[in-house]
């Protein structure tokens, strides 16, 4: 017999979104081919190179100072490809504002990027490439870059028929013009330094 006096209670079964909100600060989550990815913050080499990169990108293509302007350049923003089920957050990501024309006003990102960054780490550099990259293929960005700071590489991929492209590979101190980012001469050695 049921108690009428008593409301009913909704049994809500726990999301991998809810668990994904429930991580511990300074641990930061992904939702991954159905699958919870947790992760500590980055190293001091990794913070340095995403740091240094949105400087060298948010300047000539967020702000138009020196560049051509019209781009947000966002740092780990949480990317929704499909809301609360398929959760990305790469170390950078760039929207032409003309796709984008605001950002959101909460955390959920749900414009597919046209660029995002993965810096390297020895504990992300494989789930970067083998689960991270071919997700953003399906999801259709346009464009990606893998940054390395042990290394000191860049890698640089343009999604060609669903499937990535290497455009561009370069170490060390090189300069480089980059697509999307092509109208900047990038000295890779202000990522590292």
């Amino acid at each position: 017999m049921i108690d009428i006096a008593q409301p009913l209670q909704s049994a809500r079964r726990p999301t991998l979104y809810d668990d994904l909100e429930a991580l511990p600060e300074g641990l930061t989550g992904e939702i991954l081919a159905g699958q919870l990815h947790a992760q500590p913050r980055p190293t001091g080499l990794h913070a340095l190179a995403a740091s240094n990169l949105q400087t060298e990108l948010g300047s000539p293509f967020g702000k138009g100072r020196g560049g051509p302007g019209g781009w947000w350049v966002i740092v780990e923003p949480e990317l929704h490809f499909v809301r609360d089920l398929e959760v990305a957050v790469p170390d950078l990501a760039g929207w032409l504002k003309t796709r984008m024309p605001r950002i959101p006003e909460g955390h959920r990102f749900e414009v597919v990027p046209d660029w995002v960054c993965e810096v390297l780490s020895p504990s992300t550099a494989s789930k970067d490439r083998e689960i991270k990259l071919p997700l953003y293929a399906r999801y259709g960005v346009a464009d990606a870059w893998l940054v390395d700071p042990v290394r000191h590489t860049l890698e640089a991929f343009a999604l060609d028929r669903g499937a990535w492209r290497l455009i561009a590979e370069a170490a060390g101190d090189e300069v480089v013009a980059v697509a999307p980012f092509d109208a900047l001469r990038l000295a890779l050695s202000d990522l590292w330094e």
